[in-house]
Parts: C-alpha cells; structure tokens; sequence
C-alpha cells in the first residue's frame, strides 16, 4: 500500500482538529455557507469546489449525493436545475450541516436530507439520473479504526467502501444515469480499478486538475465516471 494518501488524509485530519481559526461560516462559489464542529471543511481543500463547479447536474433530474459534508454540493445541484436532490451522509453532524445550508439557501422544496451509510437508508427501488460520491480516497491499514465521524470523510481501511460502493450504486441508476466519483491520484487507482472491473465497470476520466495543496504536495482531483464496461460515451 502506498502510503502518500494515507499521510495526507492524516495531515488533513489534524489540521481539521487542531486548527483554533477554522471558521463556522466560510465563502465558496460566490455563496456563504455554515461549518459545523466535525465536518469536513472545504476550505482546507479545492476538491469541494472543483468537483461542484464540474458535475454534469441533470437538468429536471435527480441527483443522489453519498457523503454531502456541509451540503455544498447538494445545494448547487438544487441550483443547477435538478427537480430533486437526495443528500446522504453517515455523520449526523454533516447531516444537520447540510440541512443548515439547504435552509440557508431555501432549496428546502429539492432536497432531502437523510443519515445513511452509504446507500443504507434509501428505500428499494429509488433511481437517480446521477450519482455522486467524494470518496475517502485516502486506503488505511485494513486495522485501522475510524474513530469519529470525522475520520470516515478521509480513511477507507482497504477500500471496503469503496467495494461496497461500487457493488451497490449501479442499482440505484435510472436507466440512462451516470455515476461519478471524486478521486485523486493520491488514492488507491490500482485497487479501484480492480474492484471495478470485478462488477462490470470501467473507470473513465470525467475531468482533472492538479493543485498545489501544500509547500511539499501537487495533487491531480479527478471526477471518474463509473461506466459498465464496454459502453459507448455519452
């Protein structure tokens, strides 16, 4: 296992819990947002704003997000023109961020709010034209404890979220949806690929962008779309 991923996600970590100037309210895509205690802040990193500003949003669709943090992206999906937006996370503090920021931004009437590991609390049978996870891409030891809520926005022990996402998520596509993953060349590609391949699927790279993120780390953000495999492009 390389461990590049591993020690950033660490760093990231730390400065999420011992950062005393983090902010409760913080400016992003020419919006203001809430910050709760214990959720991921999109001001440590680009990748919220990226991937937000890049998603292929259905216009009059539904939009399905795993993992909404603050609610950023859940938000801007209501804004971008889909008719419903369903919004998971397994934290609650990110749930009552999310719905802070629905509320904030008064698209109460487009998008649910739900706690859910993963894909656990939706009903059977639910469909969405798009869905959408930022994944922990940082791969832990298959030892590792995520401890809080916290740790689980960047630490996946052996990818086995990553597994069950991309076992599960396929039934929860309309027919003609698409499914996207926010990832970084800094998370496990090999290992990816390979549980991919393992349910029918293709990696595809939707788009990317290398940033600086610190004195020492360039970082390519990467919007994969999972496609079954041998499909044509859309």
């Amino acid at each position: 296992m390389d461990d590049t991923g591993f020690q950033r996600g660490n760093a990231l970590l730390n400065r999420h819990l011992t950062d005393d100037r983090r902010p409760d309210t913080f400016s992003l895509l020419g919006r203001e947002w809430d910050l709760l205690d214990g959720v991921f802040s999109p001001v440590y990193t680009p990748v919220t704003a990226l991937f937000s500003t890049w998603l292929p949003y259905p216009p009059g669709g539904t939009f399905l997000e795993i993992g909404s943090g603050a609610g950023v992206t859940a938000v801007v999906a209501a804004q971008s023109g889909c008719r419903a937006v369903t919004a998971l996370d397994i934290s609650m503090a990110a749930v009552e961020n999310t719905r802070l920021n629905v509320a904030r931004h008064g698209v109460e009437d487009r998008v649910r709010v739900l706690r859910s590991d993963l894909f656990s609390e939706l009903e059977p049978g639910e469909e969405f034209d798009l869905i959408y996870w930022n994944s922990n891409f940082a791969e832990a030891p298959a030892d590792f404890a995520n401890e809080t809520d916290l740790h689980h926005a960047f630490f996946d022990p052996s990818y086995r979220a990553h597994s069950e996402f991309v076992a599960q998520a396929p039934r929860y596509l309309s027919p003609g949806g698409r499914l996207m993953l926010g990832f970084s060349n800094i998370g496990n590609t090999a290992l990816l690929t390979e549980l991919c391949a393992d349910v029918g699927l293709e990696l595809c790279t939707y788009r990317s962008e290398r940033r600086q993120v610190d004195q020492r780390t360039t970082v390519e953000f990467q919007l994969l779309e999972l496609r079954a495999r041998h499909s044509s492009s859309s």
